[in-house]
């Protein structure tokens, strides 16, 4: 931890920058500034915040723009015990649990809140979004139960507040959360030239999710080279989920291999991925389609599923029917798209040129 003995050390943004090997940008600089205040504030209280809670800071910008580092490199070096770092779908996940346990009580809500982060005065959210307008209501009753509770918020999102939920039918459903995110924190807007996922340093260890790859059109000889072997029909099996299950082609040790009609055109929600990236460390996805040809719902479905992936590091190697890019146009396109383009382009090969004879 970047600390020192009374507080932070000012340079705590600087040294991380300088060992990953970069330097901030002003916007960066300005969010760097707001939440060394905030690990300022903290520091001198010790987590006291009973009577006067530290007020949050809501990160947004594009993605790749270092959001999540920023919040990473804060939460690591901030002296306090009773904190914990959360990625949004993990708490969904987790909060619904809880709720769907408590559903006939009169305060619910603000209970499985309690049970989850009770016990913390910061707790962070990476990835803070909302396009189900099902969960625009529950969330904003979830916000105002974790205020109330004198918790201190960070959180990261590719939206401003008045941005979630950008679905103009559905919008207005979003603006008391939004109102209440813009009253409790201070909102930051990290929107720097630089799309750092893209600039990798030579050298600097790829995470497992990169270590897949992006295959198309999946020739036998490319899934070969890829240390792959095509599943037979004999291994066709069902994969409990719950009180449901789903078809895979294959299930070896820890390794799924999954067809993207089985796995997004079906019924199935983020806890569900949740569920099956717990189980399952090497994933392979096949027959991803052009998205201008799927349904809005499994082009959503698909988007989760990446999400899940690359934030639980699993390796993924997907294989298509045409180039990224062209997989990845059309207007059935899930609103976080580019979030979706921006990882799936750290997969080796997803940027390859034709192959010669299948132009």
């Amino acid at each position: 931890m970047i600390a020192t003995q009374h507080g932070w050390a000012p340079e705590v943004f600087e040294t991380a920058a300088r060992t990953a090997g970069f330097d901030l940008d002003p916007s960066q600089r300005d969010a760097a500034a707001r939440l060394l205040q905030l690990g300022s504030e903290i520091s001198g209280r010790r987590i006291s915040f009973v009577r006067n809670t530290p007020r949050g800071v809501y990160v947004w910008g594009p993605v790749g723009r270092g959001k999540s580092w920023l919040v990473d490199t804060f939460y690591d070096a901030v002296p306090a015990t009773r904190k914990r770092r959360l990625h949004f779908h993990e708490f969904f996940r987790e909060f619904y649990t809880r709720y769907a346990a408590h559903r006939s009580e009169k305060r619910a809500c603000d209970r499985a809140v309690r049970e989850l982060l009770g016990d913390y005065r910061l707790v962070c959210f990476d990835e803070f979004h909302v396009h189900d307008p099902g969960d625009a209501t529950i969330m904003a009753k979830v916000m105002d139960s974790l205020f109330a509770q004198r918790i201190t918020l960070v959180a990261t999102s590719n939206y401003p507040p008045a941005g979630l939920l950008p679905n103009p039918l559905f919008h207005h459903l979003i603006e008391p959360l939004a109102t209440t995110l813009e009253n409790t924190l201070d909102i930051v807007e990290v929107a720097g030239p630089h799309d750092y996922r893209q600039t990798r340093r030579p050298g600097t260890p790829a995470a497992e999710f990169e270590r897949g790859g992006f295959l198309w059109p999946g020739t036998g000889a490319q899934l070969a080279e890829a240390g792959l072997v095509a599943p037979t029909p004999a291994e066709r099996r069902s994969v409990p989920l719950g009180d449901r299950a789903v078809t895979a082609r294959a299930v070896r040790g820890d390794a799924v291999w999954f067809d993207f009609a089985d796995l997004c055109d079906g019924p199935y929600s983020t806890i569900d991925y949740l569920r099956l990236a717990d189980r399952f460390r090497h994933w392979t996805l096949s027959g991803l389609p052009p998205l201008s040809t799927t349904d809005r719902e499994a082009a959503q479905r698909f988007a989760n599923l990446v999400d899940v992936l690359c934030d639980r590091d699993r390796r993924l190697h997907l294989v298509a029917a045409a180039p990224l890019a062209e997989c990845l146009t059309g207007d059935r396109l899930p609103p976080d798209i580019h979030r979706t383009a921006s990882r799936l382009a750290l997969l080796p090969g997803a940027a390859a040129p034709v192959p010669a004879g299948d132009q």
